[in-house]
């Protein structure tokens, strides 16, 4: 199993905020009787975050289709996840 988290730091650089990061991980993963992967990326955000503020942005240039896509990296199946019932 692996577990992708979004985490809020406030840092004076990127280099402060993955290295509290990692140790945050670290700290984490051993916790659950895991280990970290060794990736942390960070995402600068502009002001406060407020209601609707973006906390995460990876953009990826690839040539598939938006389903083979989303296939590939985000719905493979292997995912744990459950479906928000529909009103």
């Amino acid at each position: 199993m692996f577990e992708e988290r979004v985490t809020l730091w406030r840092a004076a650089d990127f280099a402060d905020a993955v290295e509290r990061a990692e140790a945050e991980v670290r700290e984490y993963a051993a916790l659950l009787g895991g280990e970290y992967t060794g990736l942390a990326q960070a995402y600068e955000i502009d002001g406060e975050p407020g209601d609707g503020a973006e906390v995460f942005s990876l953009i990826r240039d690839s040539d598939l289709s938006t389903a083979a896509y989303l296939d590939a990296f985000f719905d493979t199946g292997s995912e744990r996840q459950g479906r928000i019932a529909e009103e």
